[in-house]
């Protein structure tokens, strides 16, 4: 048996989702704060079922580099803040236009769209505020300077947002390997990549086991993205999202629409492998890391 095989991930992702959602409730300002129906819509998103992936990435890259303690949980939380955020405004009907989300109906479905871009907002800038105000608190203003320009770079016009605005340029469009790339690594690989820097930074790691922990995250982002559109294109989700295949319905630019699903499988095993070597020497701190990596790529097989 390997370590990898022996180490119970299941127990430690549930450990890390209970932790992340006590650190969260605490955050967020209560349902019955004014205006009452911007933070009910805020909470029902952010409580809607999630597995918490990358914030438990961002501590799991934070103990792999020696960081001890809780300083990491306001960086972990902003980081789940702006995925929820994300996600909101993808499923809005001049985006991706989706009615369910985790098997839920989506924010907008429940709240209005106009409510619904609201929570979006409120959630990015509930971030920020989450490491200006606790992050600079526990980190101190350097590394928590750093931390936020280093998030607001994945996230931004360079990172998801980027990436977002390709994939919606390019529905229809045949695009080719170039362009599922980019769409890839902006929308989703950008902000893993950055949920484990950030863990890094906040551990105080130098700067080539950063540069190391940045690519583990970059080749996880990358995986994660390439099996999401393998599980669609082949039903996987069942009835987690309304209707057929998003990606078949709005003719996306995807992985398997380009090298189809059984070379996109070998792409995807292929950066899992990458994303190992880079962190496979960092000892028992890196077990959560490697087991993570098999996770994501099993989702697909």
């Amino acid at each position: 048996m390997s370590k990898t095989e022996s180490f119970d991930l299941k127990r430690y992702l549930e450990a890390g989702r209970k932790g992340i959602e006590a650190a969260l409730d605490e955050y967020l300002p209560p349902e019955d704060t004014y205006p009452e129906n911007l933070h009910k819509a805020i909470r029902y998103s952010v409580f809607s079922g999630g597995k918490r992936f990358r914030p438990i990435l961002c501590r799991a890259c934070f103990r792999a580099c020696g960081g001890e303690g809780t300083s990491i949980m306001p960086v972990a939380c902003a980081i789940e803040l702006v995925h929820t955020y994300s996600l909101i405004h993808d499923d809005l009907p001049c985006m991706d236009d989706d009615d369910l989300r985790r098997g839920k109906p989506t924010n907008h479905k429940v709240f209005g769209e106009a409510m619904a871009v609201l929570a979006g907002d409120a959630l990015l800038t509930l971030a920020i505020d989450l490491i200006v105000r606790e992050g600079v608190r526990v980190l101190g203003n350097e590394r928590a300077v750093r931390v936020l320009e280093d998030l607001l770079q994945a996230i931004g016009n360079k990172g998801m947002v980027a990436g977002q605005v390709v994939d919606m340029e390019s529905e229809g469009s045949g695009a080719g390997a170039e362009t599922v790339e980019y769409i890839h690594l902006h929308k989703t690989a950008a902000l893993m990549e950055a949920s484990g820097r950030c863990g890094a930074i906040v551990a105080r790691a130098g700067e080539v086991l950063v540069k190391r922990i940045s690519e583990y995250g970059l080749k996880l982002g990358l995986a994660f993205q390439i099996t999401d559109d393998v599980l669609d294109a082949e039903g996987g989700f069942g009835e987690l999202k309304a209707g057929a295949s998003l990606d078949k319905r709005k003719n996306k630019a995807t992985y398997p629409a380009v090298y189809g699903l059984q070379r996109s499988k070998q792409i995807a095993a292929g950066f899992i492998a990458e994303a190992k070597d880079s962190v496979a020497d960092l000892g028992p701190g890196a077990l959560p890391l490697l087991s993570m990596a098999d996770l994501v790529i099993k989702r697909s097989h």
